[in-house]
């Protein structure tokens, strides 16, 4: 703590600005990983609720439009009101429900793998840059602390090390912000992958549903293991 108290009390505006970047950054990544945080955690609760009574329904074709304020739900939404649409306005010659339904599905798994990103472009920036503003800030402050201890003319060893220490302060600083920018990107980013797995097995189900009119069987759930993982179904083609 006095070291950074001395830091800032030489420090001058370009190392006073270089500090506030980082401190915003910081500031950034950890308001993302929060928001994110807190964010998924309801969404994947809701979507284990929603799935559990979903086919567990006499007829899961029987959606309400409540249930439209997650992934699933509006997945369901797309898939089955395709569906309907479809019995509704029949083109004489083109009946293609396999067709139909996989677009609507496809559009809809599309929206909502650009929304799971949200965010991710903030900690892979902060990630990235985070070590190179410490750097700059590194290299400004022992650039100032040379210039003052050559204009003192007594260049000796105990004036040096005091201003180059302090100024790797922002180095460490600069890792400081970065390391836990990666680590969530690197977490939201696995954890993304698992919830695509898992709308596009309910895709494929309901697709499959929409067509032959019977439910899936139970699926285990891809959090227990990494090779439940490898197991999940395949995504959905343009073929159904």
């Amino acid at each position: 703590m006095e070291t950074l108290t001395r830091y800032f009390d030489q420090a001058d505006a370009i190392s006073l600005i270089t500090a506030a970047i980082l401190l915003v950054m910081s500031f950034m990544t950890w308001s993302v990983m929060l928001l994110k945080y807190s964010h998924n955690r309801r969404q994947r609760i809701a979507e284990r609720q929603f799935l559990q009574q979903f086919w567990n329904r006499r007829d899961p074709s029987h959606f309400s439009d409540h249930d439209s304020h997650h992934a699933l739900g509006r997945l369901a939404a797309a898939g089955l009101g395709a569906a309907r649409y479809d019995s509704q306005h029949p083109v004489p010659g083109h009946g293609d429900l396999d067709g139909f339904v996989t677009r609507a599905l496809r559009q809809a798994l599309d929206v909502e793998t650009a929304a799971l990103e949200y965010g991710l472009t903030v900690l892979a920036t902060v990630g990235s840059t985070a070590p190179f503003v410490g750097l700059f800030g590194t290299v400004w402050s022992v650039h100032h602390a040379l210039l003052a201890l050559g204009s003192s003319g007594q260049p000796t060893i105990d004036k040096v090390a005091g201003p180059v220490g302090e100024a790797l302060v922002m180095t460490g600083a600069g890792l400081a912000v970065a390391i836990p920018a990666v680590i969530a990107y690197n977490l939201f980013t696995r954890a993304n992958r698992l919830r695509l797995l898992e709308w596009d097995g309910f895709a494929y189900d309901l697709h499959a549903f929409l067509l032959v009119g019977k439910p899936p069987k139970p699926r285990p759930n891809l959090d227990n293991s990494t090779e439940q993982v490898l197991t999940a179904p395949v995504m959905l083609t343009e073929n159904g």
